[in-house]
């Protein structure tokens, strides 16, 4: 049974779970989580077939295990949850399960962005003043942040970041102004309280997404207009060498998603601690063909080690997102 649970993502392991509840239940659940996890969950529904008795049971005892440290965020939905909904449960399905799930709630204000594409959102504010802007991409996950600030005008990318960095506690007239803001594309407004922010953590999780050449240029600029605040971003970003604090089973989990080719350039000029850390959760057959390929490979690019350890980190994330890997480390989302 401990096989048929390595078989199954978090994802396809959470579709079990609400698909076996009914619509009525898994609809009271959704409306609880968070954008992202509503499309993965509802993409791992629609490709599920021939689930078994014993991985229903595995998966209700997973729960049952796990439930004590369960603690669902509150969010609305909009358009973008129906399209994907839709998509992956056909129109039918979708509208039985989406009308519980929008009972009695709307998607207004900061909220409603987290649920729209990164041009709408870059559409809405890139007449704004950077504050606006600051305070916009503080409220979204930091890839959809990240895709925003892409699309953002390069020359008022370095202030938006360090007004993100510098934020702590918005007040309530921000806030206000921020709901202002937003009336204009989303309709009515809404009073909001004072809102705490970790803005040094928020930016380098934003940053964490960017494109390496993009990410690189942005945090050097950062740092010449406030050294030491680009310096403290800086370390609470997820570097390569973050990797060190995963366990065996998770370095294992994550070494199954690369390819050889994209962790022989990764690990080119590395230090020789992470080396051994992927060494080490690798059968000795394939740590010795990886040595070797290490040494055959001749010289390479920085710009091409480091798009390849972006990749990898992004599979990183991913997969502590999907609830497969456990990562401590400074910032960002990984906790």
């Amino acid at each position: 049974m401990a096989d048929m649970s390595a078989e199954l993502s978090g994802p396809q392991r959470a579709a079990i779970f609400l698909l076996g509840l009914g619509e009525a239940g898994a609809a009271a659940i959704m409306k609880h989580m968070a954008p992202r996890e509503v499309q993965r969950v509802g993409e791992a529904m629609a490709c599920l077939q021939d689930v078994s008795n014993e991985q229903i049971a595995l998966v209700v005892q997973e729960f049952s295990d796990k439930i004590s440290r369960v603690s669902p965020i509150g969010v609305g939905a909009g358009d973008f949850t129906r399209r994907v909904m839709v998509e992956a449960l056909g129109e039918n399905k979708a509208r039985n399960m989406l009308n519980r799930v929008m009972q009695g709630s709307t998607t207004k204000g900061m909220d409603a962005l987290k649920w729209m594409d990164a041009r709408s959102v870059a559409a809405i504010i890139k007449g704004e003043h950077p504050q606006i802007m600051a305070l916009v991409l503080a409220s979204l996950e930091g890839e959809q942040a990240a895709q925003v600030l892409t699309l953002l005008p390069p020359e008022i990318r370095t202030d938006v970041i360090l007004r993100i960095a510098r934020l702590d506690l918005i007040d309530p007239a921000a806030l206000l102004e921020l709901d202002q803001v937003l009336e204009k594309q989303l309709g009515k407004g809404q009073e909001f309280p004072p809102a705490s922010v970790d803005g040094m953590n928020t930016a380098a999780a934003i940053l964490n997404h960017m494109n390496s050449s993009v990410e690189a240029e942005l945090l050097e600029s950062v740092k010449r207009a406030d050294h030491s605040l680009g310096e403290r971003i800086h370390e609470l970003m997820f570097v390569f060498e973050n990797l060190l604090a995963l366990d065996d089973r998770g370095m294992q989990r994550l070494i199954r998603e690369i390819s050889v080719d994209s962790l022989v350039i990764a690990l080119k000029g590395v230090d020789e601690k992470v080396k051994q850390k992927f060494f080490d959760n690798m059968s000795s057959r394939a740590a010795d063909m990886l040595r070797e390929d290490l040494e055959a490979k001749g010289p390479v690019k920085l710009s091409d080690v480091e798009a390849q350890q972006k990749e990898i980190l992004t599979i990183a994330t991913r997969l502590v997102d999907e609830g497969e890997i456990f990562l401590g480390k400074g910032g960002g989302e990984f906790v």
